[in-house]
């Protein structure tokens, strides 16, 4: 047993184990990115809080009150409800000001979208609220435009609509679950005689991310900002886009026959309708934020660990030196603390300059501890220069969104290729303690 204990095997088994056990801290440094990343959330939330949040925007909804009577135990009773019919056409114009607003150590991608909206109302989609006996409350008809966050509301134009030019008030009953604002038209009883257009503008302020809602027969939206890294999502794609370091611009034709919204509604169907299924539009994309590098950086944390100990164990083998367990373990917990300190750093200066400073700093404490380890200088050297590279590699591999996995296979390849070739002449029974 005795023997066995002093022997190579049971010193693999020994390293395999500490490399395992630098688990619980990078754990607990995950944890901490985990946690530094809810507070740059909450911090998002009160800024949106202030500002406005994430906003979408509709052409806007005719509703008009209808009656109809039914025959009860008791005689005929009147019942009312609302209609809600959708334009037949809408065009949405909105040309976005983005800007990066702090809040502590923390930023967030704010914007004033100055929004133009015009369109039609068919005169058959507006005949079709008098069908099945229900006699319309024309005079009592309103237009709602649904807006996500109405704190964000900076300027709002009178709606022009059929000559008239009423203004935009607040609404309590919003549009299938989003909130909106609403401006009466008082129609007549020929109001279905012929197409109703619209036209109002609107400036609208809101955080990461502006959407259309496809509000219409067929809706065309341009959306157009200066900010360099646009994500276009939701339901629909753009039709064209152009994108450049000074900004973007994108445009959108979406048909009632690719949404699954109906041209026309009552009340009592709202509940059903789900508005912000078929939103689509653009989002101020951060690329690659601290937190979501800090966890890239982290998955590899082992694997980074087990290559540094693997370098001390072959200067063990192919130099005959001996390095204590509790050495091993210093070193695991110095390639541990490069991660506490670039998740500080990063939130300070940015992830480049603190991953530089932090990846310098692990470099020199366990390059100088090795030299004294081995007692020997050029292997600290050498084990720096190694423990660079391996930095290095590591940046390409957090950097890199579309390649990381093929600069980690190939370098996974390499580095089992280069241990084979360093070790192909050791005799590792040889090295095994004979017995007495």
């Amino acid at each position: 047993m005795a023997a066995f204990t002093q022997g190579v095997t049971f010193k693999v088994l020994g390293i395999a184990l500490l490399a395992l056990l630098m688990l619980v801290p990078l754990a607990q440094v995950n944890q901490l990115v985990r946690e530094r990343e809810g507070r740059a959330r909450e911090a998002t939330a009160r800024v949106a809080e202030r500002w406005g949040g994430q906003q979408r925007v509709g052409g806007p909804v005719l509703v008009v009150p209808v009656r109809w009577q039914e025959q009860r135990e008791n005689g005929f009773v009147t019942l009312e409800e609302r209609a809600f019919v959708l334009p037949d056409r809408v065009r949405l114009d909105a040309t976005l000001t983005p800007e990066l607003r702090r809040y502590g150590l923390y930023e967030t991608p704010v914007y004033v979208a100055a929004i133009k909206v015009e369109g039609r109302f068919a005169a058959g989609d507006i005949a079709a609220i008098a069908s099945n006996g229900r006699e319309p409350q024309w005079q009592r008809a309103e237009l709602r435009v649904p807006i996500a966050d109405v704190r964000g509301i900076r300027r709002a134009s009178a709606l022009r609509v059929g000559g008239a030019e009423p203004a935009f008030g607040p609404d309590s009953g919003g549009v299938a679950g989003v909130a909106a604002i609403t401006a009466p038209i008082a129609l007549d009883a020929s109001a279905s005689a012929g197409p109703l257009p619209f036209a109002f503008e609107l400036g609208l302020a809101g955080s990461e991310r502006f959407s259309a809602l496809p509000l219409a027969r067929q809706t065309d939206v341009a959306i157009r900002g200066n900010w360099p890294d646009p994500g276009f999502d939701g339901a629909f794609l753009p039709a064209e886009r152009t994108v450049e370091a000074d900004g973007f611009s994108a445009s959108w034709q979406v048909l009632d026959l690719n949404r699954r919204i109906a041209q026309h509604w009552h009340e009592r169907d709202a509940g059903s309708i789900a508005l912000g299924a078929s939103a689509f539009g653009v989002a101020l994309v951060q690329p690659a934020s601290p937190y979501q590098q800090n966890v890239r950086a982290g998955k590899y944390g082992v694997l980074f660990i087990a290559l540094t100990f693997v370098a001390f164990f072959l200067f063990e083998v192919l130099r005959g030196l001996r390095v204590h367990p509790v050495q091993y373990m210093l070193v695991g917990l110095a390639l541990c603390t490069f991660y506490v300190v670039l998740l500080a750093l990063s939130e300070q200066a940015g992830f480049a300059w603190a991953y530089v400073v932090a990846a310098a700093a692990s470099v020199a404490m366990v390059g100088g501890y090795a030299a004294a380890v081995l007692r020997q200088r050029r292997a600290g050297w050498m084990l720096g220069g190694l423990l660079g590279l391996v930095y290095g590699l590591l940046y390409g591999l957090v950097t890199s969104e579309d390649h990381a996995l093929l600069m980690g296979a190939l370098s996974l390849l390499a580095t089992v290729a280069l241990l084979m070739y360093l070790t192909r002449r050791v005799d590792w029974y040889a090295m095994a303690p004979r017995r007495a």
